[in-house]
């Protein structure tokens, strides 16, 4: 299996079979075990991997940063504005050059309709992986990272546990759609009855929905979309609720903060939390917009396991790049 994903892109889980996901999250695992212990796994000696930042990021530039470093690489950390991409280098120009130098690029743009794109371009024209770092579309390491927690609250097998993906308010900005769209796309692959919630001007691109509901078929477990935020959180197992902006509805930044504020009381809190399940867990890939997307007493009490999560970032990550990055294709 390794040396089948030996060069293989990550830029939706979705173009990964369920077989070789599972073959990451059990390299993780282990990965995560060997961290625990202060166990060198210096799986890709001398290797680079160039990571090109559209946008800010805290725990996707520093989990990859620190995975290619335990794994006895390194990673260069790059904007545009470091980069010829600032004079106007194309994306065939600069995916041909860098993947000549190194052994992986990375690449985060989420400006909504231009994201998947650039990097689509970038992976036709590279010799090397390229790994979505996130983009308008898609944020499949944080939701490989998801699965993981999940996998160890619950165990390997997660079928009939209940999800609820629910839209939250943050009034400051106007977040992708890239999370709960991956969230829809995977958890229904690996059993999961997936419950997405939120106000009818936040829809998520209709042909991810009619993704997520094939796969959800094929599983053959339950998808549902929903316009109350307690439906998401009754009898639920796991709830990640989480702002994203109206961008299938509009992309005019005011009125989508407008929309956004239209909606105040669609927050999580200990209320909403009491129409889960007693075991249930409390997700959120951070930064959480606390008093407005969640109360303190929820993302700092006993059902979160945000911290968790976001240290699974680091595992998942270094397991796709040990997979992908063991040699030139």
């Amino acid at each position: 299996m390794q040396s089948m994903l030996r060069g293989k892109h990550m830029i939706t889980t979705q173009e990964w079979t369920k077989e070789e996901l599972e073959t990451v999250f059990d390299l993780a695992d282990e990965l995560k075990r060997q961290f625990g212990l202060n166990i060198p796994h210096r799986l890709l000696p001398d290797k680079t991997l160039f990571m090109i930042f559209f946008d800010n990021s805290t725990r996707t530039r520093n989990s990859f940063e620190a995975g290619m470093t335990q794994l006895g690489g390194h990673a260069h950390d790059l904007s545009p504005d470091k980069l010829q991409i600032s004079h106007g280098e194309n994306a065939r120009d600069t995916a041909n050059v860098l993947s000549r130098y190194g052994h992986a690029i990375g690449v985060r743009h989420t400006v909504f309709g231009e994201g998947n794109g650039y990097i689509r371009d970038i992976a036709r024209n590279s010799r090397v992986p390229v790994f979505n770092l996130q983009c308008d579309i898609y944020h499949p390491f944080q939701i490989l990272a998801d699965y993981l927690t999940i996998r160890e609250k619950f165990g390997k097998n997660t079928r009939g546990l209940k999800i609820g993906v629910s839209w939250t308010s943050a009034p400051n900005y106007v977040r992708p759609v890239s999370v709960p769209q991956s969230l829809i796309l995977l958890m229904p692959r690996f059993g999961l009855d997936v419950t997405l919630a939120h106000p009818p001007e936040f829809r998520l691109m209709p042909e991810i929905v009619e993704q997520a509901k094939k796969n959800a078929a094929e599983a053959g477990v339950k998808f549902e979309t929903v316009d109350d935020m307690s439906e998401a959180f009754r009898d639920a197992d796991i709830v990640i609720p989480k702002s994203w902006g109206p961008l299938v509805h509009t992309r005019d930044k005011k009125e989508g903060l407008e929309l956004i504020n239209k909606y105040p009381g669609w927050i999580c809190d200990e209320k909403m939390m009491e129409l889960t399940r007693k075991h249930s867990i409390y997700m959120h890939p951070l930064p959480a917009d606390r008093g407005r997307e969640v109360t303190g007493a929820v993302i700092d009490g006993p059902h979160s396991v945000v911290y968790d999560e976001a240290e699974n970032r680091l595992h998942v990550q270094k397991a796709v790049m040990a997979l992908t990055m063991g040699g030139r294709p």
